[in-house]
């Protein structure tokens, strides 16, 4: 069983859904007087979970878009280099853009990730991440939306995985250490 893999639960579902219904509000209320539709982009696969539950919690037109952003493959810890597997069909120019992502660790991927949109000449870019690990910062990010900030503990379920496992948990817990060690 996967539930035996976890240590502990940091976030229950319910907890999860609250905090994501009150992100949903707050962006809301913050692109209220925006013209034009919120361009809403998913970083998969880890925000893709969050990525579903927080659009529906936004009251307001939204198109999506997805891109797959890796640093870490199979590994534990990020490798510092950046690449790109699946970009945006669409372009973001003059459009308001709101990446959403699972968790923010090194920053280093968000720190790219945000430059190269900015040179796509959007209206207005802003960050969502579900979680924060401020204290593994090594680049600093802007985080517009964030949900929590977690200790410097390894996190898997709501879509946050370990070699691809445990993203269906519908909760987030601590992987234990004798699981990827």
């Amino acid at each position: 069983m996967m539930s035996d893999d976890i240590e502990r639960i940091s976030f229950s579902a319910e907890e999860i859904h609250t905090r994501v219904r009150e992100l949903g509000a707050q962006i809301t209320r913050d692109y209220c007087d925006a013209q034009e539709t919120v361009y809403c982009v998913g970083i998969l696969k880890g925000a893709a979970v969050f990525f579903t539950d927080l659009v529906r919690a936004i009251d307001r037109p939204v198109d999506f878009d997805f891109m797959i952003v890796s640093s870490y493959g199979d590994a534990a810890v990020s490798s510092g280099q950046v690449k790109i597997l699946k970009d945006l069909d669409f372009s973001i120019e003059g459009k308001h853009v709101l990446i959403v992502e699972d968790i923010i660790d090194s920053g280093t991927t968000m720190h790219y990730l945000k430059g190269l949109l900015q040179g796509r000449h959007p209206k207005s870019i802003r960050l969502c991440a579900f979680l924060s690990k401020p204290s593994r910062r090594v680049t600093p990010v802007k985080i517009d939306y964030l949900g929590y900030e977690v200790p410097d503990e390894f996190l898997v379920g709501y879509g946050l995985d370990y070699a691809e496992k445990y993203r269906n948990l519908p909760y987030i817990g601590v992987l234990r250490h004798s699981v990827y060690e």
